[in-house]
């Protein structure tokens, strides 16, 4: 009687339906994700460089993407331990503005392109879930694996020939959302990929701080962030 009373009086007042009401019950359950990233280098300088008065080299990103799986391991209500082992593509270029020693242009512009297997280790911490939304923050560390290192190319700069190390250690943070769908739960993000490792390989010259285009870095790590869309 009251209820009839209720949407008489009422008649737009909706009761939201939830969608998949236990998914997040489960122990275990996997996914796969499709999305975009951006990376740059943060180059850092020894004082020679400096002391020669040359312009910072120029880093140009390009959008690359991402395709990976994801595990997800359920450890309460709130927090979840995630591997997502997937492929990140990247391009950067190097742009070098007045060194001296360059007298053709295209000895001033070196690409930079990378095809990284990332294994990341994640942990997501989740607010209770509102109706058919949830948001989460993410942290973690992953490693990558450089399949377009050149780390074992014997030819350098000189043969315009970039080369970096072909892995490296990140740590990684990020926020997205939850959205429960009839089907699935489709979760977008966004996240920082920050390196701990210096990537660089230096120019085998005599003596490497001859290299114009390496010999004045002391360090050079990735810095990048990428939004994945993850259907689970």
């Amino acid at each position: 009687m009251v209820s009839n009373h209720a949407n008489a009086q009422y008649p737009n007042v909706r009761e939201t339906i939830i969608n998949l009401p236990t998914f997040d019950d489960r122990l275990l359950h996997y996914g796969y994700f499709v999305g975009v990233n951006s990376y740059d280098f943060k180059i850092y300088y020894d004082k020679n460089y400096y002391e020669a008065k040359f312009k910072d080299i120029e880093v140009q990103s390009s959008t690359g993407f991402n395709v990976g799986l994801i595990g997800d391991l359920r450890v309460n209500k709130y927090i979840n331990i995630r591997i997502e082992p997937g492929l990140y593509y990247s391009k950067r270029d190097l742009i070098y503005h007045n060194h001296p020693l360059f007298t053709d242009e295209s000895d001033r512009l070196r690409e930079v392109k990378s095809t990284y297997i990332h294994l990341p280790l994640i942990i997501k911490f989740s607010a209770a879930r509102i109706n058919n939304y949830r948001p989460f923050v993410l942290a973690g560390i992953s490693t990558d694996f450089n399949l377009s290192s050149n780390h074992k190319n014997i030819d350098d700069n000189f043969s315009n020939v970039f080369r970096t190390e072909p892995r490296n250690l990140n740590y990684e943070i990020g926020l997205g959302f939850d959205f429960y769908l009839f089907y699935f739960k489709f979760s977008p993000s966004i996240r920082g990929l920050f390196s701990m490792q210096n990537e660089l390989i230096p120019d085998s010259v005599n003596n490497p701080a001859d290299s114009p285009w390496t010999g004045g870095i002391s360090k050079m790590v990735s810095r990048g962030f990428a939004i994945n869309l993850t259907f689970e």
